[in-house]
């Protein structure tokens, strides 16, 4: 029923997703050591169900348009947001704008800077200018696909129901084991959108993206590092995108493939704080400034003449 073999090893994560959900949920011995491993193992595939919300709506798993419904709403769940909200400012938005103008998720709203300020306050600013495009969205869906506006009215009952239900039967557990999960969840992905696009050349047919190729980080979130392919072959399943990588590496500024996501992290925006030549290189100011720069000669020739 799985459009793709490699997809066992999502529905893989998912079910342990929910078993170790519910084992932390029903465990009432658990020593402080073993809680404490499960809980960060908890909050691993919290983070890789926002990869599993991406890649789903990029191309659905299921064959089964029953499987792929329930498969958005299982996922919503360990996510924290209806997935569906992905169509309008992702698949619609950001892969058609990439980091432009328009781009709903841009990095450079406010600023050029790419320091840890910026960088923790990106999921907030980016969630806020993406609300009125879901607003309308699901006003289209009810004016004009009244059944797929009620799969979406269904992924929000489901979330709520969820929640509410955690909630109500503990509400100490439901903070800990659902909410923060979700929170870290929709966080985590907005992170990841920001630092794969932070002063890259959103012009550039291949320094558009950073990439981040360490064998863990991509085993772990199934192959979210490749970036600049996924970006550049947006229907291309998620298992292919390190052989699609492969035909480009060479075209894409060594600056922009990066070996480590924490290693990035630790350079830019801790050792970047004390020195700048550990920040990262900002190739759409360099762009800009090439072209003002050559304009500028452009202008003083024609002056010449």
């Amino acid at each position: 029923m799985l459009r793709h073999k490699a997809d066992r090893k999502t529905v893989v994560y998912m079910v342990l997703t929910t078993a170790v959900f519910f084992y932390l949920w029903n465990s009432e011995n658990l020593n402080p050591f073993g809680w404490a491993a499960l809980y960060v193992i908890h909050l691993g595939f919290a983070v890789s169900a926002s990869v599993i919300a991406h890649n789903h709506n990029h191309v659905n798993m299921w064959k089964s348009k029953f499987m792929n419904v329930f498969q958005d709403n299982w996922t919503t769940i360990f996510y924290g947001f209806p997935v569906w909200a992905w169509i309008p400012t992702h698949n619609r938005n950001h892969h058609r704008h990439v980091n432009t103008e328009p781009d709903y998720t841009r990095t450079w709203r406010f600023t050029e800077s790419n320091n840890i300020a910026t960088l923790l306050s990106y999921p907030s600013i980016s969630g806020r200018f993406q609300m009125p495009a879901l607003k309308q969205y699901l006003k289209n869906q009810y004016q004009n696909h009244r059944g797929n506006f009620w799969l979406c009215i269904l992924q929000i009952v489901t979330l709520v129901v969820w929640v509410a239900g955690g909630l109500i039967l503990d509400w100490k557990k439901a903070i800990l084991y659902i909410i923060l999960p979700q929170q870290l969840s929709t966080f985590a992905v907005l992170i990841f959108n920001y630092v794969q696009h932070i002063h890259a050349d959103e012009l550039s047919e291949f320094n558009h993206s950073r990439n981040f190729l360490g064998k863990f980080l991509n085993f772990h979130l199934l192959n979210n590092g490749y970036h600049t392919a996924h970006h550049m072959k947006a229907s291309t399943h998620w298992s292919e995108l390190p052989a699609e990588h492969a035909k480009i590496h060479d075209k894409i500024d060594p600056r922009l493939n990066e070996k480590s996501f924490w290693g990035y992290i630790f350079r830019v925006y801790i050792l970047g704080a004390i020195s700048p030549k550990y920040s990262t290189y900002n190739f759409r100011m360099a762009r800009k400034s090439n072209r003002n720069s050559n304009d500028s000669m452009k202008a003083e020739s024609e002056l010449a003449v």
